[in-house]
């Protein structure tokens, strides 16, 4: 009773946090989950607690990412700019409230709709979870190769893989001959935080400080509210049509048996096929915006969940991103060996508080959208500075960086920030890539390059 408890506490802190951070366009998610979550782990919170926590966090930043996106024009993180296009035609015609509404629609159906339909194929494929974790150095390797390629650096990603994991290595040795233990939470918050940080170094710098600077304000014109329904609790099937709700649950059942594939990518691939059946640009695009909001939240749920209950190491993009704190957070979490949540719960527990996270956020998040999206919006706009969100992760970042190494683990934080945040940066090499490295780096110089 007292881990239920604890559950849906940490539920609750976690659906009303992501909520409001939600609202704040450009908020990456690897970024914000990555050090919150590690939070709650490294504060003694049961595993049941931390993966309702993580669940409910997920999708209320998923549902009120849309508010910024559909009303704004700016993604409100990576995961929305695949609707970014639709998004626009439905403000250039004074609609965007209804695509608002269409987009946390489609995504509450799609997040009840992955838990469920992940956990059993992440069942299925826990047979062949003692072959994944005995080769999983050349299973990261292979990763790495592979995401690199379809990553917006592709050849330039491939090509750095082996000095991007003798960086990596050698932070590692000096690190570890300083402390005598070796970091871990250390490099991936640095991967995390390294296009932000990038983002300030630019700022510093005399040089390249001309390419971030704006000599003109943003300016957003936010059409009224209008509400169509009775009561604080809109359903969801009422204001999806029909075929929208079928075309939701269709993508958001297949898209619920992949972990390897990028969720921006199935998020497009899945909006787009949908959208080249139905006619009408106004059909079009509420369908494809529906469609793509419900992907976000299967992907992410069943990225999550597979890899999680399947093989207990992060082998999918959002494991090895936003859900890393869940596989590995030593002391308390660790890979080598598997010792996490895929060792510490069973499969009806990942249901039970799954279910925990996404109905508290699907109770908070869901009706303060639909009912307040404006007004957020406006607050959001006029009151708070998104250089002090970022100063807010920077310190949080800090702070875990120092609990596990001192000095030497915030030193060795900002230099892997700096040097991936730079190579994502100018190159393309996505923080996916660099996560697998990560992971992959030590059998990378062990094995291949025999050092």
């Amino acid at each position: 009773m007292e881990t239920l408890m604890i559950a849906i506490l940490l539920a609750l802190l976690g659906s009303i946090i992501f909520t409001l951070i939600g609202l704040i366009s450009g908020s990456d998610e690897t970024a914000v989950l990555v050090p919150a979550t590690l939070i709650v782990v490294l504060l003694g919170a049961p595993p049941e607690g931390v993966f309702a926590f993580f669940m409910a966090a997920v999708l209320s930043k998923h549902l009120t990412h849309a508010i910024p996106t559909a009303l704004m024009g700016v993604p409100g993180d990576t995961t929305a700019t695949p609707m970014l296009e639709h998004a626009d035609f439905m403000r250039r015609i004074g609609l965007p409230h209804i695509a608002l509404r269409k987009m946390i629609s489609g995504g509450i159906i799609g997040a009840f709709i992955a838990l469920p339909v992940a956990l059993l194929f992440a069942v299925f494929l826990s047979q062949f979870g003692e072959f994944f974790q005995e080769n999983a150095g050349i299973i990261f390797t292979l990763a790495a190769v592979l995401i690199g390629y379809f990553s917006k650096g592709r050849w330039a990603s491939i090509i750095l893989i082996v000095p991007l994991a003798l960086v990596i290595q050698g932070l590692n040795l000096v690190s570890t001959t300083i402390l005598e233990a070796s970091l871990s939470i250390s490099f991936f918050l640095g991967i995390a935080i390294g296009p932000m940080l990038t983002d300030i170094l630019l700022a510093l710098s005399r040089s390249a400080r001309p390419m971030i600077t704006r000599h003109e304000k943003n300016e957003y014109k936010l059409a009224p509210e209008k509400k169509s329904w009775s009561g604080y609790f809109p359903n969801p099937f009422k204001v999806l049509t029909k075929k929208q709700t079928s075309a939701v649950a269709g993508t958001s059942f297949l898209s619920s048996l992949t972990f390897a594939l990028s969720p921006v990518g199935m998020t497009a691939l899945m909006g787009e096929l949908v959208g080249s059946r139905v006619k009408g640009q106004y059909k079009k695009s509420t369908t494809s915006l529906s469609t793509m909001n419900g992907v976000t939240e299967s992907t992410y749920i069943a990225e999550t969940i597979i890899p999680l209950v399947a093989f207990g190491i992060p082998l999918s993009p959002v494991a090895i991103g936003p859900a890393q704190a869940l596989f590995n957070a030593p002391p308390v979490f660790t890979t080598e060996p598997v010792n996490n949540l895929h060792t510490m719960m069973e499969p009806f527990e990942f249901l039970i508080f799954g279910l925990i996270g996404i109905v508290i956020a699907a109770v908070i998040a869901y009706p303060f959208s639909m009912n307040f999206a404006r007004k957020a919006t406006v607050l959001v706009l006029k009151h708070i500075n998104q250089e002090a969100i970022i100063g807010m992760f920077i310190g949080i970042v800090t702070l875990l960086a120092f609990y596990e190494g001192g000095i030497v683990g915030i030193t060795v934080t900002f230099a892997m920030a700096m040097v991936g945040g730079i190579l994502n940066r100018f190159l393309g090499v996505g923080v996916g890539v660099q996560f697998m490295v990560f992971y992959g780096s030590s059998w990378i110089v062990g094995t291949l390059l025999g050092m």
